[in-house]
């Protein structure tokens, strides 16, 4: 068995690695798009675009995860080993069925992290980066959280059912990649079956926005389906405006990162009581103690 080491330094173990050239392709192609076809009409303005301090800030985001992810990784990795090795059974990874059943847990266990990540703020703290743009672009896709660590915790029942951990990793990988995709305005609604099948740009622009109606909905990575099962979809109406209900107004990448966790040890040392310090932390965005009765 490869050691941890030796599976996270493989780039054959990271499809991410080989899809950056294809990223950065998309990217070019956005912009020829928006430049080209998109709509130039005074009276009604594209709402499609790029900021270059957004993408700026996009871009070092991207480059920051890669780094933290990439030690985050590795201690994962060794977690992941030692519940592998206790586990009743280990799945055979040359095994087509291992491959469906690993790549739709995944599948599963994103969106069950997605969804805490939006309901937990501590999860959120983490995860409010990727949602702080008011641009909607394949840059976005690549402003990503610098905190992976309850994203890396979801995954733990996978190597307990037997699942190799380095395919837990790829497979997330193509989760990843998949999601790259669905960033973007330049893309509309698709034919119905793949609509009500596949997470698509247009659902994930639901996502992103900041609306009431679409708040909380459509957290599906690769399956739409999830979120039908579930309860939380939601079906692209009104033109979405993107961004944070309380806007972030900064491109550093810093703040961007860590201005919420911050916010959230605010508010947890000026709590009085136990109570109020775990809805900090543990209760929705936004949860505020009870007001004293008058």
């Amino acid at each position: 068995m490869d050691s941890p080491w030796a599976i996270i330094s493989d780039p054959t173990h990271d499809p991410v690695l080989f899809a950056v050239p294809f990223f950065v392709l998309f990217i070019v192609l956005e912009l020829l798009a928006i430049r080209f076809l998109g709509d130039h009409d005074d009276e009604t303005p594209t709402r499609m675009g790029y900021s270059a301090p957004d993408t700026a800030a996009n871009l070092a985001s991207g480059v920051g995860s890669v780094v933290i992810n990439l030690g985050a990784r590795f201690a994962a990795l060794i977690l992941y080993f030692a519940l592998f090795s206790v586990a009743p059974w280990q799945l055979d990874a040359g095994s087509p069925w291992t491959w469906v059943f690993t790549l739709l847990a995944v599948d599963l266990l994103w969106y069950a992290y997605h969804r805490a990540s939006h309901r937990v703020r501590i999860l959120w703290a983490a995860h409010q980066a990727h949602h702080s743009s008011v641009h909607f672009n394949y840059s976005v896709a690549l402003r990503q959280k610098w905190n992976p660590w309850g994203e890396l915790l979801f995954w733990t029942p996978l190597p307990l059912l037997g699942v190799p951990p380095w395919m837990i990793f790829f497979a997330f990988s193509l989760n990843l990649i998949y999601q790259f995709w669905v960033h973007t305005e330049t893309i509309p609604q698709l034919w119905a079956p793949v609509e009500y099948l596949l997470n698509t740009p247009s659902h994930h622009r639901v996502h992103h926005a900041s609306q009431k109606q679409y708040l909380d909905r459509n957290y599906g990575g690769i399956l739409i389906v999830w979120d039908r099962l579930f309860g939380t979809y939601a079906e692209e109406e009104d033109v979405p405006v993107y961004g944070l209900t309380v806007p972030v107004t900064t491109h550093n990448p810093l703040r961007i990162q860590y201005g919420e966790l911050l916010a959230a040890v605010r508010h947890v040392r000026a709590a009085r009581t136990w109570r109020d310090r775990a809805g900090h932390l543990f209760g929705p965005p936004g949860w505020r103690p009870a007001e004293p009765p008058s």
